[in-house]
């Protein structure tokens, strides 16, 4: 009888302690969840929506930030932002003649910051996953505009859906390249462009590209 009772005890304890570890265990990967989907947003949804699985999108996500931290990557230097600014400019200026080859100019300039930051060569896809672990806010926007290129039908894309994803790159370049030093900055191309389109076309109140960033999500 004692002994049926020590062995009962001991079964008690067992599961008890079991209980405990998956209550623990249940909480590390709350944890851990709620830190990736803090970190990387929308790409956190992103990722489950692509492998179907919770689990699988955390693990691709951990992977990735593991990844990136062999890779050496540093900011520009103050000559090569204005520079790449100077470009950007350019790209604008080009979007009010050729909106279709200006967004993939805008694409292009994006890799080149890319590789000078120090992010390795790959495609798309690994492109965005890797930015997504710095700049985990404007991925999206990269994603975005790479969608509109893909997608683009002479004829059926609207202008405006093109003036859509080049203000999604606008974000991303921002973000790549950091406020300006406005001691140092240079004039801004696309300013001039706006006032010759306006002149061009009197009869529009607005250019393709002079509303802010913040109206994409209106």
């Amino acid at each position: 009888m004692a002994l049926n009772q020590q062995t009962i005890w001991i079964a008690a304890a067992v599961v008890a302690a079991l209980v405990i570890i998956l209550l623990l265990a249940s909480a590390v990967r709350r944890s851990r969840s709620a830190r990736l989907r803090d970190h990387f947003g929308s790409e956190y949804d992103h990722a489950v929506r692509t492998t179907g699985s919770r689990t699988r999108a955390e693990e691709n996500l951990i992977a990735r930030t593991e990844e990136a931290k062999a890779f050496d990557i540093h900011p520009l230097s103050a000559a090569e932002a204005d520079r790449y600014r100077r470009d950007w400019a350019k790209v604008e200026q080009h979007f009010v003649e050729r909106p279709t080859m200006a967004l993939s100019e805008a694409n292009e300039l994006i890799d080149q910051i890319m590789r000078a930051q120090g992010y390795p060569i790959g495609d798309f896809e690994r492109h965005a996953a890797h930015l997504s672990v710095k700049h985990p806010r404007v991925v999206e926007h990269y994603r975005a505009g790479h969608a509109a290129i893909e997608h683009h039908t002479p004829g059926e894309t609207s202008t405006e859906d093109l003036r859509q994803a080049m203000l999604r790159y606008r974000k991303l370049i921002d973000e790549l390249l950091g406020p300006a030093d406005v001691a140092t900055s240079v004039p801004v191309e696309s300013e001039i462009a706006a006032e010759r389109a306006t002149a061009r076309e009197p009869l529009r109140a607005r250019t393709p590209l002079d509303r802010s960033p913040e109206d994409i999500a209106r």
